[in-house]
């Protein structure tokens, strides 16, 4: 099983988004909670890449670096 970086953000109204930037053309997803984007963005990415491979295009490598840095 191939793990991918997921990106959570809150936005301004209090609502979470999540992306994974390894996964291009989807996977995002929008909740009212950290735990509801969690769970739909943990949905969404096996749903995408289901659908790259019926259609035959490669499924794309994780690269899986996160670094964070203080300013």
């Amino acid at each position: 099983m191939t793990e991918y970086r997921v990106i959570y953000e809150m936005a301004e109204d209090g609502g979470w988004g999540a992306h994974s930037p390894d996964v291009p053309g989807c996977c995002v997803a929008c909740g009212e909670s950290r735990a509801e984007v969690k769970r739909l963005i943990r949905e969404a990415i096996p749903f995408h890449l289901e659908g790259l491979r019926e259609v035959g295009t490669p499924v794309p490598d994780s690269y899986r670096l996160v670094e964070l840095t203080a300013a």
